[in-house]
């Protein structure tokens, strides 16, 4: 089946790619101070919950992105900000970020699949350490599947992706496919989400949703 595009967003720009159209969440039009409607804040871990607002950026789409600005440096604490529609489990999610500060991280992620705060997959990449890392969080708890070593640089935007077809993933920077990797924790349609860990403070101002085909598992 070729992939189609999900309509995900009411103040979203419409873009075109190919010869199908897509709607992209962008946060142009949303008011700045708020969390927008559709959203959700989590927390995984410890710590004190995420707080996620829309913020004044000149160089975001649309001149604002939806950022986590709380600076709480506890080690285990990884913000969440939910799409909280439902979406099937063969998709591709993708997310513009920039890691703006933080002395314990700087990284910025993106959650599918996600069924509750505790359980999702997760690529994430870290300014910090210069890496890009795929997980599956089970209970609470990171079980990192693969990684890449790769500068990520701060204060510039990237784009991470992860693209989920039955138990086979891909994650993709700036483009470019650096994981491809198995697991079968999670199999069922979820959410996505947007997430941090400890004190990053990190911008988003486009998230982007493609629909793909049901694939067969690998034996």
């Amino acid at each position: 089946m070729a992939p189609h595009f999900l309509i995900v967003s009411t103040f979203a720009a419409v873009t075109l790619m190919g010869s199908a159209s897509a709607e992209t969440i962008s946060f142009g039009l949303a008011d700045p101070g708020t969390l927008p409607k559709d959203f959700a804040s989590a927390l995984t871990g410890n710590g004190s919950p995420g707080r996620w607002e829309v913020v004044e950026d000149a160089s975001a789409e649309g001149g604002r992105a939806l950022a986590q600005l709380s600076q709480d440096t506890t080690a285990d604490r990884y913000p969440l900000a939910i799409y909280m529609p439902a979406l099937p489990s063969e998709l591709e999610a993708r997310v513009r970020f920039k890691a703006v500060s933080g002395s314990v991280d700087q990284a910025g992620g993106v959650a599918v699949r996600l069924q509750s705060a505790q359980n999702y997959y997760l690529a994430r990449a870290n300014a910090l350490e210069d890496n890009v890392r795929f997980y599956a969080v089970k209970g609470g708890r990171r079980e990192q599947l693969a990684g890449a070593n790769l500068e990520v640089t701060a204060g510039e935007w990237h784009t991470l992706a992860v693209r989920a077809q039955g138990n086979r993933f891909v994650v993709l920077f700036d483009g470019a496919a650096v994981i491809e990797t198995q697991d079968e924790t999670f199999l069922a349609p979820g959410k996505i989400a947007l997430w941090t860990k400890a004190d990053s403070v990190t911008r988003f101002d486009r998230i982007e949703i493609v629909l793909l085909g049901e694939t067969e598992k690998e034996p």
